[in-house]
């Protein structure tokens, strides 16, 4: 085959730099490619969400209701320091009274100390409370997915999931920690400062609400658009992480066909279009806080020209202490405009966030065992396809009317091309799926009505994309059975006649496997899996492809101990390599999602049937 060259570095090859941002076609194709879909548009700031987010704060009540209690009195504090100074500047310093200044200001160094320890533990239980609820969101979606079906995984780009478990999850707890409890204080230090406002001049006040239909307006308008803002934004991000996950995983295969080039533009793509949607977040960002603060700042220099005014005028009574009081309560009002606005923005990312956790958590499985799923006492092994239908997608079946049975204790090759429906045959016994129509039953018992966790429990799966976890070669051996001893792992090892091969590792059993078994070759890794199968001791075996990763030598050395694995249990070996098929009791033939033929390997060989020309193409 002719190796396709990367693309060139002239103009053609390029995408558009961030001035162009990126070609719309390009980054259509990249959104294809990585099965992106589009979330759904919901309304940023839910009343719905944000008492889903206290829900998970029941459980640490009593800390709830100290900050509560912080928040409450750091409002009402943070006024009554500005009105105290005015106290004090009307008081003893006008009256010349040295003796009651010292002490007023005692009192107030006093009670400003008093507001920082509120300050410190509002801090704190916050921070607290926030690292203790992201803690438990990001376990309840742990848990959802372990008890998600196969299909929802097949959908989900991995980066995708590990942005929700990250990045969202994260956006979330900043909701929690900052959003909610400054946006409390903020509210309630403009409240009590309007209050006092009030009380001392109610016709600079109606100056002050003047202002608040303008603000309001500033952010009906700005809501929208940084809304829309950050949701694409956090979209982006995700598709990043997915790209980036995929990548890093298939990085050999990137490097063997040179598409260092290709990759590295498509990431770009996807970068420059997260760029995109950041410049468009921080120019409405830029815009609005200003805004919001020059706001502000024009009604304090009114303020204090209309309010120097009443002091000049004998008609208003109003002395310079009472003005200097209502001046500093004005700018303590408006302060927490600019804070509101940053909280807005924070907000607004931490239901972007929240949007996306609780689309996790609310989704349902495509399947769920029945209230009360049937737990055999025994399992004799017998399994029986009948009439099954079953497609990934719904336009695409890959099983059409596939009817065969294994009796218990029987061992059945599975055999056919790539494609041929062997593993979703597979899937389906081990129920990992369900049919779309037709039966699966396992002794009798149809597997919608079996207990997954039962029926799990009495099979042994040896995949064809063998998967180690990180840890020791002995710890993954035991996976399946974690108060395994260590004899009992060497002894599932000489079984399988590969003692040896695994003692000769570096390490021995304390070996580490590295990430996904990087650490071992692909027939060491395999052979760990056989021991792990053998561990369990199921009733039914299934070796999907079991030896595809081994070479001739070491199958050879294998083809006893898996016949050992194999002996009073009933086994389903999938294989492409149709000598591990020679001491099957009977063979399957698959073809285009049906069952060609079945029978005894000799039978079949014999008739000449589509078992004979596989056998024949192999050279066996």
């Amino acid at each position: 085959m002719k190796r396709v060259p990367p693309p060139a570095s002239g103009t053609a090859a390029k995408l558009p730099a961030v001035a162009g941002i990126v070609d719309g076609q390009t980054l259509s194709r990249v959104r294809a490619a990585r099965g992106d879909e589009e979330e759904p548009a919901q309304v940023p700031l839910s009343f719905r969400l944000i008492r889903r987010l206290l829900g998970f704060t029941g459980t640490y009540r009593r800390k709830m209701i100290g900050l509560f209690i912080t928040v409450g009195a750091r409002a009402v504090q943070l006024p009554i320091l500005a009105w105290a100074i005015g106290a004090i500047i009307n008081g003893p310093i006008a009256r010349g009274d040295m003796t009651l200044l010292m002490w007023s200001v005692m009192a107030f160094t006093g009670f400003a100390v008093i507001t920082e320890l509120t300050f410190r533990y509002r801090i704190k239980w916050a921070l607290e409370i926030g690292e203790a609820v992201i803690h438990d969101l990001r376990s309840a979606m742990f848990r959802h997915w372990l008890g998600l079906t196969m299909g929802y995984f097949n959908r989900q780009p991995v980066g995708r999931l590990i942005s929700r478990l990250t990045g969202d999850a994260e956006n979330v707890r900043v909701g929690v920690q900052n959003v909610l409890f400054v946006s409390l204080v903020s509210a309630g230090q403009m409240i009590g400062c309007a209050v006092l406002m009030l009380l001392e001049d109610w016709r600079l006040f109606l100056l002050v609400l003047g202002v608040a239909p303008f603000v309001w307006g500033l952010n009906l308008y700005f809501r929208r658009r940084l809304s829309e803002a950050y949701r694409s934004q956090s979209d982006s991000f995700s598709r990043i992480t997915a790209t980036m996950a995929e990548s890093v995983s298939g990085i050999r295969v990137t490097q063997s066909f040179s598409r260092e080039r290709l990759n590295s533009d498509h990431f770009r793509a996807l970068v420059e279009d997260h760029a995109r949607y950041n410049f468009v977040a921080a120019r409405a960002s830029g815009t609005f806080l200003p805004l919001l603060e020059l706001n502000g700042q024009l009604f304090m220099a009114l303020l204090v020209v209309i309010g120097g005014g009443h002091v000049l005028d004998p008609a208003y009574a109003m002395d310079l202490g009472s003005m200097v009081q209502f001046f500093f309560l004005a700018g303590l009002f408006f302060s927490p405009i600019t804070i509101l606005g940053n909280m807005f923005n924070e907000a607004l990312t931490a239901m972007a966030g929240a949007e996306r956790v609780f689309a996790v958590l609310d989704t349902p499985p495509d399947w769920q065992d029945r209230p009360d799923p049937v737990t055999p006492a025994t399992l004799a092994g017998r399994v029986e396809l009948r009439d099954v239908t079953f497609s990934y997608q719904s336009d695409r079946p890959v099983l059409r009317g596939v009817s065969f049975s294994v009796a218990a204790g029987q061992s059945v090759a599975i055999v056919g091309a790539t494609g041929s429906g062997k593993s979703t045959v597979a899937g389906l016994i081990a129920k990992f799926y369900l049919p779309d129509s037709g039966a699966v039953l396992i002794d009798g018992v149809n597997t919608r009505e079996l207990s997954s966790r039962w029926l799990h429990a009495h099979l042994g799966i040896v995949p064809q994309q063998n998967h180690l976890f990180a840890g020791t070669i002995f710890e993954n051996i035991r996976v399946v059975k974690p108060d395994a001893s260590r004899e009992e792992v060497r002894e599932a090892l000489a079984a399988l006649d590969c003692l040896e091969t695994i003692e000769a590792v570096a390490g021995g059993l304390d070996a580490e496997v590295g990430e996904r078994g990087s650490g071992l070759s692909l027939g060491q890794r395999q052979l760990v899996c056989f021991a792990r199968a053998l561990i369990a001791d199921p009733g039914i075996l299934i070796l999907d492809e079991a030896t595809s990763a081994i070479d001739p030598l070491t199958e050879a050395r294998t083809q006893k101990a898996m016949r050992l694995l194999m002996a009073g249990r009933t086994s389903l070996v999938l294989a492409h390599r149709l000598s591990t098929l020679r001491h099957a009791d009977s063979v399957v033939v698959m073809g285009d999602g049906r069952v060609l033929e079945q029978g005894a390997p000799g039978d079949l060989l014999g008739r000449g049937g589509a078992f004979a020309e596989l056998w024949r193409r192999a050279g066996e």
